[in-house]
C-alpha cells in the first residue's frame, strides 16, 4: 500500500470504474440488479451449512452442495484473497445458474485471473450427478453451500431478502462474482 492514501483513493475509484461494465453486464444477462460490493461485507458463518445438511433435500445429491462444495472455513480463506465482487440479484424468473458461470467468464477473459462465481441453491443442470460434473463450465456452488449467510451479506449491502413463507410468496434470487 502506497504511504500516500490520494494514490491510493485514486487507484481505488479507477479499480471501481473499471468494474462498472460488469453490472450493465449482469442487467444485459437478466439480472433485476447488480452491484460492486467490499468482498469484506461477505459474512460466512458455520450455521449456514447446517442449515443445507439438515434443510434441504438436496444435500449430497449435488456435486455443487454439501458436503462437495467448500466449506465455510475454505471460503472464508479464499474470499479474504478478494478486495471487490459483483452482487447480483435477480427473481423467480431469473437464471442465477446460467448467470454466474457467464459472469465469471467474461470478468476472467478480461484479465482478473481470480474471478470466481456462486449462484443460489442447488445445481439442476442434471437429474443426478455423475462421479465428476459434466457441465463444469455452467454450474458453480450456492454461496449458503459455501457458507456465506445470504441473507447478512445481501441485507448489509441494500438489497431486500425475506423468509418466504410459504410457495406464493416472490423471492429474490442472488449470486456473486469475486473479482479481485
Amino acid at each position: 500500500m502506497s504511504p500516500y492514501p490520494e494514490i491510493n483513493a485514486a487507484k481505488g475509484v479507477k479499480e471501481m470504474r473499471s468494474y462498472m461494465k460488469y453490472i450493465k453486464r449482469a442487467k444485459e444477462l437478466g439480472a433485476k440488479e447488480a452491484k460492486i460490493i467490499s468482498a469484506k461485507t461477505i459474512v460466512i458463518a458455520e450455521w449456514v451449512r447446517m442449515k443445507c445438511q439438515f434443510g434441504c433435500d438436496g444435500y449430497g445429491q449435488s456435486l455443487t452442495c454439501p458436503p462437495y462444495s467448500p466449506t465455510p472455513e475454505e471460503t472464508r480463506r479464499a474470499v479474504s484473497c478478494y478486495k471487490y465482487a459483483l452482487l447480483v440479484r435477480g427473481d423467480e424468473y431469473t437464471g442465477i445458474h446460467g448467470l454466474i458461470p457467464d459472469l465469471e467468464r467474461e470478468i476472467f477473459l478480461a484479465g482478473y485471473y481470480k474471478a470466481f462465481g456462486m449462484g443460489a441453491g442447488p445445481c439442476q443442470l442434471c437429474e443426478k450427478c455423475a462421479k465428476f460434473c459434466r457441465h463444469p463450465e455452467k454450474t458453480r456452488p450456492s454461496m449458503e453451500a459455501c457458507g456465506i449467510d445470504v441473507y447478512s451479506t445481501v441485507r448489509g449491502n441494500g438489497y431486500p431478502v425475506e423468509v418466504l413463507k410459504d410457495a406464493h410468496c416472490r423471492g429474490n434470487y442472488y449470486g456473486i462474482v469475486l473479482i479481485g
